[in-house]
């Protein structure tokens, strides 16, 4: 790995650490964010793992960088492993080379033809 790449990883979590110091002072829509984000990753019907395998795909195709940083970090925390997140990564590949037009309501549809 590059030492510019190193640096830019290392900038991104450092400015993340202070916006979020600064907005949590300042901002009560930062909060909830915050409070919506800590209830999102957590074990339900899915594991909070298996959440962050969806996140990851997911900062892949919208090319969110710091996104990218923080869901690689807690998946890996959460014991993923690289095969695992590569797969993950793959998926966000796929998706964003695919039809980026895929319609929410055609997966409804398909959830209520398995009744589910």
């Amino acid at each position: 790995m590059e030492k510019s790449d190193i640096e830019k990883i290392e900038e991104i979590i450092k400015t993340r650490k202070k916006a979020h110091s600064w907005y949590s002072g300042k901002s009560e829509v930062y909060k909830s964010f915050v409070d919506m984000e800590q209830k999102t990753y957590v074990d339900g019907k899915i594991s909070k793992l298996q959440k962050e395998y969806i996140a990851i795909g997911i900062s892949v195709v919208i090319n969110c960088e710091s996104c990218m940083e923080w869901h690689i970090k807690q998946a890996l925390e959460g014991g993923a492993t690289e095969d695992e997140i590569i797969e993950s990564i793959e998926v966000g590949i796929e998706m964003g080379g695919g039809p980026a037009t895929a319609s929410a309501r055609f997966a409804m549809n398909v959830l209520e033809y398995y009744g589910r």
